[in-house]
Formats: structure tokens, C-alpha cells, sequence
């Protein structure tokens, strides 16, 4: 690649990368409260136990789902920091961008990286005839294998993603093309 476009700040790209993580963090966030709101109610009326029982289970599944959402999106940003990487050291190549085909979240990972080094039309199109559609919401292991939630790899890759140090300061980079 001959000139480095325009970079975004890491607090952009982070919260781009994981754009819908962190819509869906919100609703948690809300349905936690709210179900929080519902367990108080009944426990001061004390209502049948099957209600609080109800409520409690609203109420910590919305809660877990909150610090689930936010170690998939500090996942996710690890995978966009490599793919970056990657694709500045080897330009677009589909072997990289396959790395990241597993679920929507990867993906945008990946065409976030690649679109900050110009190359959102190459990933777009490499997707699009892998046949990934826009509305493959649900990761492709999901559907192949109904025991994923017991399997490391899962954890690993979705939760626990080691913390990637960037080899290149993409503004530094681009801040010295423009000198030249």
C-alpha cells in the first residue's frame, strides 16, 4: 500500500469494532435494572416464591450478560489490532480475512481493520462470495455444533482472547507519510 489513509483514534475503532456488542450492552444494562426493579417488588409483597424465583433469574441473567458482552467486545478488539496488523504487513489477503469469518463480530473486526488500511471493498467483496450475508447474526459454530458452550475453544476465542500488542502506531505512520 502506497499511502495510509486517514487514521481514527483506538477509542473510535474500539467502539466501532464492537458497535453491536455495545448496543446490546445497553439493553442489558436496562434489563437488569428492570428486573432488578420486579425482584424488589415482589420481595417486599412477599409474593409466591415462584415469582422470585422468576424475577431472580431475569435478573441474573441480564447481570452476567453485561460482563459477558464486555470481554466479547475486548475479545473483539484484540482480533481487530491483529487483523490490522496482518493486513498492513501482507495487504489484503483472503487467508487472513477467513481468520475472521466465524461469527458477525469477528467480521466487523476484521473489515474495520481492513477498511482503516483501504481495504473495505476487497473484505466486503471476499465475504460477500464466501456467501456471508449481512443478517448471519449468529456465529456459523453455533449452528454446527450444539455442545459449543462446553468446548474451550469457544471460551477462549470469545471471551478471554489474549491481549495483542500492536506492532505499528498507525498514526505515527500515516503523521510520517504526510511529513514526507
Amino acid at each position: 500500500m502506497n499511502v495510509l489513509p486517514s487514521q481514527p483514534g483506538v477509542l473510535y475503532s474500539y467502539l466501532r469494532v464492537g458497535r453491536l456488542l455495545y448496543s446490546s450492552l445497553i439493553i442489558f444494562v436496562l434489563e437488569s435494572w428492570f428486573y432488578w426493579k420486579k425482584l424488589q417488588v415482589v420481595l417486599e409483597n412477599n409474593s409466591h416464591y415462584l415469582w422470585i424465583f422468576c424475577w431472580i433469574w431475569s435478573f441474573l441473567f441480564s447481570f452476567v450478560h453485561i460482563f459477558l458482552v464486555l470481554a466479547d467486545g475486548w475479545s473483539r478488539f484484540q482480533n481487530y489490532k491483529r487483523a490490522k496488523d496482518q493486513f498492513y504487513i501482507h495487504g489484503f489477503h483472503p487467508r487472513i480475512a477467513d481468520r475472521y469469518i466465524v461469527s458477525k463480530c469477528q467480521r466487523m473486526a476484521a473489515i474495520q481493520a481492513a477498511t482503516e488500511l483501504g481495504y473495505k471493498k476487497e473484505i466486503e467483496l471476499h465475504y460477500a462470495n464466501r456467501g456471508v450475508k449481512w443478517y448471519h447474526y449468529i456465529p456459523y459454530f453455533m449452528l454446527q455444533d450444539f455442545w459449543f458452550g462446553f468446548r474451550r475453544k469457544f471460551w477462549s476465542r470469545t471471551f478471554l482472547e489474549p491481549h495483542y500488542i500492536p506492532r505499528f502506531d498507525f498514526r505515527e505512520l500515516q503523521h510520517a507519510q504526510l511529513a514526507l
